[in-house]
């Protein structure tokens, strides 16, 4: 590990896609079959806006630091860092869940209220770099439990009592690539942008 992305300057915009292998065969008569392999990964490409010398320089020094692939460092999308829903609370996992699961119960949560954590919301478990996606609302009853349902399935089996951080949400990525490039234009100003990947 290799420390934390620079926050500043901010990124003009990043995209974030999901990659997830799957074999597919379809037959002479449109049969379709296809079976998913383990390993989901998010990838992220981070735009900056055009940026000073000065600006640039924390930047590329950091991602000289990485020597190209060898290192993994933490990053947390400042436009997504925080959930969309109303969780205010500690919520910990009730009951130890297996790996392969899509489902956790949870609790601790403000009792019987709606969208605690709402769909397209990252959290991860303590303990685990993975990030995962809530794929429904997640909503407490009268004791301020519920089921919190998330993609891709569960990586690592976590353990009763764990503690879900829904907030700064940081993902654990590297560099995809072996050679980094940077832009110089002839008014000395500098455009960039960086393919990061997960690293599980």
């Amino acid at each position: 590990m290799s420390g934390v992305f620079p926050s500043t300057p901010t990124t003009r915009d990043v995209v974030i896609s999901s990659q997830q292998n799957t074999i597919v065969s379809t037959t002479s008569s449109g049969r379709r079959q296809a079976r998913q392999i383990d390993g989901q990964r998010f990838k992220l490409t981070l735009r900056f806006p055009v940026m000073t010398r000065a600006e640039f320089a924390p930047i590329i020094a950091f991602i000289m630091k990485q020597r190209s692939q060898l290192e993994s460092f933490t990053y947390t999308p400042a436009t997504m860092e925080d959930t969309l829903g109303s969780a205010s609370t500690v919520i910990s996992v009730n009951g130890a869940v297996s790996a392969g699961s899509i489902t956790a119960s949870v609790d601790g949560m403000t009792v019987s209220t709606n969208g605690i954590l709402k769909a397209g919301d990252f959290f991860r478990f303590t303990g685990q770099t993975k990030v995962y996606m809530a794929v429904s609302d997640l909503n407490s009853n009268a004791s301020g439990a519920g089921t919190l349902t998330f993609e891709p399935p569960l990586r690592t089996a976590v353990s009763d009592n764990t503690v879900i951080i829904y907030n700064n949400v940081d993902f654990t990525v590297g560099l995809t690539s072996d050679i980094q490039e940077f832009n110089i234009g002839t008014s000395l100003y500098y455009q960039y942008e960086v393919d990061l990947i997960e690293v599980l």
